[in-house]
């Protein structure tokens, strides 16, 4: 149990020495995608919003394949809006070979919604000019521990994908903890970056395209992708990503679009699973520590059928991450004060 949490709060610091990486519960098959094979699509979802997937996302998230990371971007009056960088060159290329298939506008702005590598690698290939928008603590965090993050990316999703290659390259603007701010591209275009806190880890941003007729929302990781992914709570903690995860359902209209981490476009009632998973594992964490059940003894009992329906990665992360961290959390709000 000690090991489990152990591991799972320094994947989130970053932080994993090289002498544990052996010891870490990797998935039942690694790379988890493969970032040499994967292929990006567009999608308009708006005038002058689009939408960058996997080629794969259609056919294969609701049969419970992981996917790798969804991007975007968003061309106002003076320039691009960028979401992600993506984990590699080869990626970042065909990210913004799509971006020139609509515009030759510069590269004006570009955010991370997470300090994983996935998401964030490409940051070095940007044009200098480019700034670069994260939340606080993944600036904070990326600073300090690029290298070990790297390592991490790397035991997950493989040597030789390019990870290699990538050199940090800090954040321009940093949104702190509880805080939002918004940028006017023109053209109508308002991108609001809400930083909530934990929801998935520490590192990250919700990223919202207000429209002249919708709502666009970039969730990152704690939205991962629809049924029946269920969320990757790797970040040692429980309680606070079940309430923000919350906060930024509750900020979503039944007619906006939802472009999950890792899977295909969705809307507010596609990214419900992940709210009924937190909120059943909860309850029944809850449940067996009134009951004075061990960790062992919770994770035996605790199977949630209902919610394994198919995600390749379902024991990897129920049972590894998201049961002991949420035990450990619950159990300590239950502690007697002293």
């Amino acid at each position: 149990m000690k090991t489990i949490r152990l591991l799972t709060i320094l994947f989130v610091l970053g932080c994993i020495p090289n002498h544990i990486h052996a010891q870490f519960p990797l998935p039942p098959k690694v790379p988890i995608w493969d970032a040499n094979t994967v292929t990006l699509q567009l999608h308009k979802l708006d005038e002058n919003v689009y939408s960058v997937s996997p080629s794969t996302v259609e056919k294969e998230t609701t049969k419970g394949i992981p996917q790798a990371t969804s991007a975007g971007f968003i061309v106002g009056e003076k320039g691009v809006l960028l979401i992600e960088t993506m984990l590699n060159k080869r990626l970042y290329d065909q990210l913004i070979a799509l971006v020139r298939t609509v515009t030759d506008k510069p590269i004006v702005y570009a955010v991370n919604t997470s300090d994983h590598g996935d998401h964030c690698f490409g940051n070095y290939l940007l044009p200098k000019e480019t700034i670069v928008i994260q939340n606080e603590f993944a600036k904070q965090n990326l600073v300090k521990n690029y290298d070990n993050i790297k390592q991490f990316m790397i035991m997950l999703f493989g040597a030789g994908r390019g990870i290699e290659e990538s050199v940090y390259r800090p954040a321009d603007i940093a949104i702190p903890l509880n805080q939002s701010i918004k940028i006017d591209l023109g053209k109508g275009l308002i991108v609001g970056f809400v930083n909530v806190g934990t929801a998935q880890s520490p590192a990250d941003l919700f990223v919202f395209a207000s429209t002249p007729s919708r709502k666009i929302l970039w969730a990152g990781n704690p939205f991962i992708a629809e049924s029946p992914a269920i969320p990757w709570l790797f970040d040692g903690y429980f309680l606070e990503p079940t309430r923000n995860l919350r906060k930024i359902y509750d900020m979503v209209g039944d007619t906006d679009i939802i472009i999950p981490g890792h899977g295909r476009i969705t809307n507010k009632s596609g990214i419900k699973y992940t709210l009924d998973y937190v909120e059943a594992l909860r309850k029944n964490v809850e449940a067996a520590v009134k009951k004075g059940l061990t960790l062992e003894q919770t994770k035996a009992t605790l199977k949630m059928k209902d919610f394994d329906k198919g995600y390749e990665i379902f024991d990897w992360l129920h049972f590894n991450f998201n049961i002991p961290n949420a035990y450990n959390d619950i159990k300590g709000t239950n502690k007697p004060k002293s």
